[in-house]
Protein backbone atom coordinates (compact mmCIF):
# COMPACT_ATOMS: atom_id res chain seq x y z
CA UNK A 1 0.00 0.00 0.00
CA UNK A 2 1.29 3.60 -0.48
CA UNK A 3 1.79 5.71 2.08
CA UNK A 4 -1.03 8.16 0.29
CA UNK A 5 -3.15 5.31 0.33
CA UNK A 6 -2.32 4.02 3.83
CA UNK A 7 -3.14 7.62 4.91
CA UNK A 8 -6.86 7.91 3.27
CA UNK A 9 -7.44 4.09 4.78
CA UNK A 10 -6.28 5.76 8.65
CA UNK A 11 -8.58 8.87 7.97
CA UNK A 12 -11.42 6.60 6.66
CA UNK A 13 -10.97 4.31 10.22
CA UNK A 14 -10.85 7.88 11.66
CA UNK A 15 -13.79 9.33 10.87
CA UNK A 16 -15.80 5.85 11.83
CA UNK A 17 -14.51 5.74 14.93
CA UNK A 18 -15.19 9.54 15.69
CA UNK A 19 -18.75 10.11 14.10
CA UNK A 20 -18.92 13.88 15.28
CA UNK A 21 -15.62 14.74 13.29
CA UNK A 22 -12.03 15.27 14.45
CA UNK A 23 -8.73 17.54 13.90
CA UNK A 24 -5.80 15.82 13.22
CA UNK A 25 -2.46 18.43 13.29
CA UNK A 26 0.57 16.11 12.17
CA UNK A 27 4.17 17.14 12.78
CA UNK A 28 3.31 20.48 14.81
CA UNK A 29 6.71 22.72 13.85
CA UNK A 30 6.70 26.75 14.10
CA UNK A 31 3.33 26.56 16.09
CA UNK A 32 1.73 24.91 12.51
CA UNK A 33 0.96 21.39 11.38
CA UNK A 34 2.97 20.47 8.18
CA UNK A 35 -0.24 18.34 7.43
CA UNK A 36 -3.89 18.88 9.01
CA UNK A 37 -7.07 17.01 8.46
CA UNK A 38 -10.32 17.90 9.75
CA UNK A 39 -14.15 16.56 9.20
CA UNK A 40 -15.72 18.71 11.92
CA UNK A 41 -19.49 20.44 10.83
CA UNK A 42 -19.17 23.28 8.93
CA UNK A 43 -20.54 25.55 11.83
CA UNK A 44 -18.09 24.52 14.51
CA UNK A 45 -15.09 24.85 12.06
CA UNK A 46 -15.78 28.00 10.83
CA UNK A 47 -16.79 29.61 14.79
CA UNK A 48 -13.59 27.66 16.06
CA UNK A 49 -11.26 29.53 13.27
CA UNK A 50 -13.12 33.01 13.87
CA UNK A 51 -12.66 33.10 17.62
CA UNK A 52 -9.20 31.97 17.50
CA UNK A 53 -9.58 29.00 19.87
CA UNK A 54 -6.45 27.28 18.76
CA UNK A 55 -4.42 29.96 20.76
CA UNK A 56 -7.05 29.17 23.85
CA UNK A 57 -7.80 25.63 23.56
CA UNK A 58 -6.98 23.23 26.31
CA UNK A 59 -7.20 19.92 24.27
CA UNK A 60 -3.90 21.46 22.43
CA UNK A 61 -2.44 23.08 25.88
CA UNK A 62 -2.71 19.27 26.76
CA UNK A 63 -1.05 17.57 23.93
CA UNK A 64 1.81 20.07 24.11
CA UNK A 65 2.55 19.08 27.72
CA UNK A 66 1.80 15.56 27.87
CA UNK A 67 1.93 12.30 25.34
CA UNK A 68 -0.81 9.87 24.93
CA UNK A 69 -4.79 10.07 25.70
CA UNK A 70 -7.21 12.13 27.43
CA UNK A 71 -10.96 11.86 27.43
CA UNK A 72 -12.13 15.23 27.38
CA UNK A 73 -14.63 15.05 30.60
CA UNK A 74 -11.44 14.57 32.38
CA UNK A 75 -9.14 17.01 31.03
CA UNK A 76 -6.45 18.41 33.82
CA UNK A 77 -6.37 21.96 31.80
CA UNK A 78 -8.32 24.66 33.00
CA UNK A 79 -11.05 26.11 30.10
CA UNK A 80 -11.48 29.49 31.14
CA UNK A 81 -13.21 30.42 27.72
CA UNK A 82 -15.07 27.36 28.18
CA UNK A 83 -14.46 25.89 24.86
CA UNK A 84 -15.49 22.63 25.54
CA UNK A 85 -19.12 23.76 26.57
CA UNK A 86 -19.11 25.77 22.93
CA UNK A 87 -17.85 22.22 21.13
CA UNK A 88 -21.09 20.45 23.15
CA UNK A 89 -23.44 23.40 22.33
CA UNK A 90 -22.64 22.31 18.54
CA UNK A 91 -22.97 18.73 18.76
CA UNK A 92 -19.52 17.57 20.20
CA UNK A 93 -20.57 16.24 23.35
CA UNK A 94 -17.39 13.88 24.05
CA UNK A 95 -14.16 13.84 23.21
CA UNK A 96 -10.57 12.77 23.20
CA UNK A 97 -7.20 14.24 22.59
CA UNK A 98 -4.15 12.07 21.43
CA UNK A 99 -0.67 13.56 21.33
CA UNK A 100 1.86 11.98 20.06
CA UNK A 101 5.40 12.41 19.11
CA UNK A 102 8.90 15.04 19.88
CA UNK A 103 8.13 18.57 20.49
CA UNK A 104 9.61 20.08 18.18
CA UNK A 105 7.52 18.18 15.14
CA UNK A 106 4.13 17.29 17.53
CA UNK A 107 0.92 15.51 16.25
CA UNK A 108 -1.79 16.61 18.32
CA UNK A 109 -5.48 15.40 17.49
CA UNK A 110 -8.85 15.66 18.65
CA UNK A 111 -11.84 12.99 17.85
CA UNK A 112 -15.89 13.81 19.15
CA UNK A 113 -18.59 11.51 19.80
CA UNK A 114 -22.05 13.01 19.93
CA UNK A 115 -23.96 10.23 21.76
CA UNK A 116 -21.06 8.38 24.36
CA UNK A 117 -17.45 8.79 25.75
CA UNK A 118 -14.94 7.02 23.89
CA UNK A 119 -14.33 3.53 25.00
CA UNK A 120 -11.09 2.47 25.83
CA UNK A 121 -10.90 -0.27 22.69
CA UNK A 122 -11.76 2.82 20.61
CA UNK A 123 -8.98 5.09 22.15
CA UNK A 124 -5.93 2.32 21.81
CA UNK A 125 -7.32 2.02 17.99
CA UNK A 126 -7.53 5.74 17.56
CA UNK A 127 -4.28 5.95 19.33
CA UNK A 128 -2.78 3.44 17.29
CA UNK A 129 -3.91 4.40 13.95
CA UNK A 130 -2.82 8.04 14.90
CA UNK A 131 0.93 6.57 15.94
CA UNK A 132 1.14 5.10 12.62
CA UNK A 133 -0.28 8.55 10.81
CA UNK A 134 2.62 10.24 12.74
CA UNK A 135 5.08 7.94 10.95
CA UNK A 136 4.21 7.70 7.28
CA UNK A 137 3.81 11.38 7.08
CA UNK A 138 7.56 11.99 8.42
CA UNK A 139 9.18 14.69 6.62
CA UNK A 140 12.28 13.46 4.54
CA UNK A 141 15.61 14.43 5.51
CA UNK A 142 16.14 15.57 2.04
CA UNK A 143 15.31 15.37 -1.45
CA UNK A 144 17.51 14.07 -4.51
CA UNK A 145 19.94 16.71 -6.71
CA UNK A 146 17.11 15.80 -9.35
CA UNK A 147 13.82 16.48 -7.42
CA UNK A 148 15.30 19.39 -6.39
CA UNK A 149 16.34 20.68 -9.62
CA UNK A 150 12.69 20.12 -10.96
CA UNK A 151 10.85 21.80 -8.26
CA UNK A 152 13.13 25.19 -8.16
CA UNK A 153 12.37 25.29 -11.91
CA UNK A 154 8.55 25.07 -11.32
CA UNK A 155 9.74 27.82 -8.06
CA UNK A 156 11.26 30.18 -10.81
CA UNK A 157 8.36 29.85 -12.85
CA UNK A 158 9.26 27.70 -15.76
CA UNK A 159 7.10 25.92 -18.12
CA UNK A 160 7.73 22.12 -18.28
CA UNK A 161 9.45 22.01 -21.79
CA UNK A 162 12.04 25.51 -20.94
CA UNK A 163 12.96 23.85 -17.35
CA UNK A 164 13.62 20.47 -19.80
CA UNK A 165 15.55 22.43 -21.74
CA UNK A 166 17.39 24.18 -19.07
CA UNK A 167 18.30 20.28 -17.49
CA UNK A 168 19.37 18.96 -20.53
CA UNK A 169 16.81 16.75 -19.98
CA UNK A 170 13.96 15.53 -22.04
CA UNK A 171 9.80 16.81 -21.25
CA UNK A 172 8.84 13.50 -20.18
CA UNK A 173 12.12 13.09 -17.89
CA UNK A 174 11.39 16.56 -16.10
CA UNK A 175 7.79 15.34 -15.50
CA UNK A 176 8.89 12.40 -14.01
CA UNK A 177 11.68 13.83 -12.24
CA UNK A 178 8.34 16.01 -10.67
CA UNK A 179 6.22 12.80 -10.16
CA UNK A 180 9.52 11.48 -7.62
CA UNK A 181 9.28 14.61 -5.58
CA UNK A 182 5.50 14.68 -5.18
CA UNK A 183 5.49 11.04 -4.43
CA UNK A 184 8.37 11.56 -2.01
CA UNK A 185 6.48 14.63 -0.30
CA UNK A 186 3.08 12.88 -0.06
CA UNK A 187 1.58 15.70 -2.37
CA UNK A 188 -1.19 15.47 -4.74
CA UNK A 189 0.19 18.29 -7.23
CA UNK A 190 3.56 20.48 -7.76
CA UNK A 191 2.55 23.11 -6.14
CA UNK A 192 1.47 21.43 -3.25
CA UNK A 193 5.10 19.61 -3.44
CA UNK A 194 6.93 22.72 -3.41
CA UNK A 195 5.25 24.39 -0.47
CA UNK A 196 6.08 21.36 1.44
CA UNK A 197 9.81 21.39 0.08
CA UNK A 198 10.32 24.55 1.48
CA UNK A 199 8.24 24.16 4.56
CA UNK A 200 10.58 21.39 5.34
CA UNK A 201 13.38 23.95 4.38
CA UNK A 202 14.61 21.10 1.77
CA UNK A 203 15.01 24.03 -1.06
Amino acid sequence: MSSRAEINAALAKLKKLAPAGYFIGLHIRFAAPLMQFQTYNKEWAQRYSERAYALRDPTIAWGFSTTGACRWSVLPIPDPFSILQDAADHGLHYGLVVAHGPIKSRTIAAFAHDKREFTDDEIDVISATLRRLHEITEPPESLTKAQQEALRCIAEGDRHAAAAAKLGITESAFKARLISARERLMARTTAEALQRAKDYRLL
